[in-house]
């Protein structure tokens, strides 16, 4: 079972989402504890919450998702009606833009339940770390984007020397969205325009190594995911991403290591 913060995480929604969805009778935790009220998910479940968001992105009510989940929509189905609201959310305002993203995402994630990115994985200790760093939230993944290039190179611009660490980044599921914290390893003083960032050592990590775009990163971190629930474990802390290779801008060529601490079961 997940804790509704782990269940965010892997499903990259809020916690608020989660309760709202439970409310509404859409996505009900597997269990709730009566003394606590705490929730908890069934890894299953990540499928129906893929499904609700890319639908609800897409401009469907919670009724009408209700409907066309409880009607055992099939996957066919349910790709038919999500390419026939597309064009209609690419005119949507200046925010249709990042929906867009987010929707193609979950299209990849439903038509990949049964074939599953494959990539090299290791388990490691993660070591601890002090960064010069910027933290940011953004309400969803494709928005990172958007923002982590620009709050690297505030960064760079605030130090002294251009850094020879590679950068990194920690996202963190919270109430409102994605907490991105983005940095350099660093050992000098404290320095006006970004903040000191100290990230804790992580006994098990389960990490992989994504090649190219960025575009296609949640592919990879799908597979971590995957295999630590394939584990009968669960995430336990905020994963982070190891810029090994940045370059070229067209990011054919970046090396981008995936590093996710887990409880071992």
């Amino acid at each position: 079972m997940l804790t509704i913060g782990q269940f965010a995480q892997i499903g990259q929604v809020t916690h608020r989402m989660l309760r709202h969805w439970d409310t509404a009778g859409l996505l009900v935790p597997a269990h709730v504890d009566q003394a606590s009220g705490y929730r908890s998910y069934d890894p299953s479940q990540l499928h129906r919450l893929h499904r609700i968001v890319a639908l609800r992105q897409l401009g469907f009510g919670l009724a009408e998702i209700s409907l066309m989940l409880e009607g055992a929509a099939d996957l066919e189905r349910l790709k038919d009606l999500l390419e026939a609201r597309r064009s209609d959310v690419a005119a949507e305002y200046e925010l249709a833009t990042t929906r867009l993203a987010d929707v193609q995402r979950r299209l990849d994630l439903i038509e990949q339940e049964h074939h599953m990115s494959r990539i090299e994985l290791i388990d490691k200790p993660l070591p601890a770390l002090r960064l010069a760093a910027l933290t940011r939230t953004v309400q969803s993944q494709p928005e990172i984007a958007g923002v982590i290039g620009g709050m690297f190179a505030q960064i760079e611009a605030a130090l002294p020397e251009i850094p020879d660490s590679m950068a990194i980044a920690r996202y963190r599921s919270v109430e409102d969205g994605l907490e991105v914290t983005a940095g350099f390893e660093y050992a000098g003083p404290a320095v006006a325009g970004c903040d000191i960032v100290e990230l804790g050592a992580e006994p098990a990590a389960l990490c992989g190594v994504h090649l190219g775009s960025m575009d296609r990163i949640h592919e990879s971190w799908q597979a971590v995911h995957q295999e630590i629930l394939d584990r009968g474990s669960a995430p336990s802390g905020p994963c982070r991403e190891l810029y090994v290779r940045s370059e070229p801008a067209d990011q054919s060529d970046w090396v981008t290591e995936l590093q996710q601490p887990y409880a071992r079961s």
